[in-house]
């Protein structure tokens, strides 16, 4: 497996994972999250390139036998007193392929992410997880990140 930047060529591997992202977390619970119509793979790609040029974000994907089969979207997010924090580093998201998952590729891209705030001096990195993604849960446990705050969404409709 090799994990690198992404190329010009790649671009439609990671918005299909980014539609199993958003189909997925859409899974989790409708009235949270996005309906997979209004955030498609071009789109999604497109908003991921637009990060990643403005300077502070990468992607990463993992390839395997010529396919992709994961990436990474993460980057840095200044400081923010509503949150009572400052300055972070962020996973936005980790997406694998399911016929790769449980076999390193995960892990792999966090770690990806991880030197890549070393080289910046990111000391902190957070990120989100769906309460239902006990799967993601386990992985993010597993190389360090701990639980800090519950997010609870009241639907008014």
């Amino acid at each position: 497996m090799t994990i690198r930047p992404p190329l010009p060529v790649d671009w439609p591997a990671v918005g299909r994972l980014a539609e199993l992202l958003v189909r997925t977390h859409y899974a989790f619970d409708q009235f949270r999250f996005v309906h997979p119509d209004t955030l498609r793979a071009d789109e999604y790609t497109a908003r991921l390139r637009d990060e990643v040029d403005r300077g502070h974000s990468m992607v990463r994907v993992a390839e395997e036998n010529g396919r992709v089969v994961g990436y990474v979207f993460a980057g840095i997010e200044p400081g923010n007193w509503k949150e009572l924090r400052p300055d972070a580093g962020y996973i936005h998201d980790l997406a694998v392929d399911p016929d790769h998952r449980r076999a390193g590729v995960g892990a792999a891209l966090i770690e990806s992410a991880m030197e890549w705030f070393d080289a910046r001096g990111v000391t902190r990195v957070m990120l989100w997880t769906a309460t239902s993604n006990a799967d993601a849960q386990r992985l993010f446990r597993r190389v360090g990140f701990r639980a800090t705050m519950i997010e609870m969404t009241l639907d008014r409709e």
